[in-house]
């Protein structure tokens, strides 16, 4: 019997939704990259701009309240913490950029590392480049794609607090970033609109980073 797009979809996104509704566990903050989980796991990474809604984005797609800490202080996560969730999945969040309350050794520090990080990651399957669509794209945004495309890491762009937008205002926001996705080698070209205060888009998220797990 055919199946229906419809019931594809709706299966995709039961498969998406049960996988992270399973235990998440921390595993370790690191630093230095010698310091790094041993690459068992499909890595998926999420970066964006200090107070982007990185912490939210997280605790929205487990189901969880504190999973990754939140803060009214941009910058304070200053480690990558690694998440293993289910066995089957390993979720980093990377460190935020731009407002980091630190010297200017200490950031090129952490810059060095990522970029290391991103180039020597063997299982390293996605990034998601969290983005508010309040502001749009800024210009770390497009160096933060900039050294994607140079480590050829797979980004999908995720469009953060869509909620504070109009309909009209989104649409626009959508298309502007869209159009710059065009131009990065290494970008998937759908972006994913989400608010973690309503709930909106999580599913869709879930379902995409679902496909990259280790089967059960």
């Amino acid at each position: 019997m055919a199946v229906l797009e419809g019931d594809t979809s709706q299966a995709s996104s039961k498969i998406g939704r049960h996988l992270f509704a399973q235990e998440c566990t921390f595993v370790r903050g690191v630093a230095t990259l010698p310091d790094l989980p041993e690459p068992s796991l499909p890595e998926i990474a999420f970066a964006g701009r200090s107070n982007v809604g990185k912490s939210s984005l997280l605790n929205g797609l487990t189901g969880r309240k504190t999973l990754a800490r939140t803060s009214n202080t941009p910058g304070r996560t200053r480690e990558l913490n690694f998440f293993d969730l289910a066995g089957r999945l390993m979720l980093v969040d990377l460190p935020g950029y731009g407002y980091a309350r630190a010297s200017k050794t200490e950031i090129s520090r952490w810059n060095k590392t990522l970029r290391d990080y991103l180039r020597g990651r063997p299982n390293l399957q996605r990034l998601c480049l969290l983005i508010d669509a309040r502001h749009g794209l800024k210009a770390g945004d497009e160096e933060m794609m900039k050294m994607l495309d140079a480590s050829a890491v797979v980004y999908r762009v995720v469009l953060t607090k869509v909620d504070k937008l109009s309909a009209a205002e989104l649409e626009t926001t959508s298309a502007r970033v869209a159009a710059v996705l065009k131009t990065h080698p290494a970008a998937l070209p759908e972006l994913i609109t989400t608010s973690s205060r309503k709930g909106l888009g999580i599913s869709e998220l879930q379902t995409d980073l679902a496909t990259l797990a280790n089967p059960q």
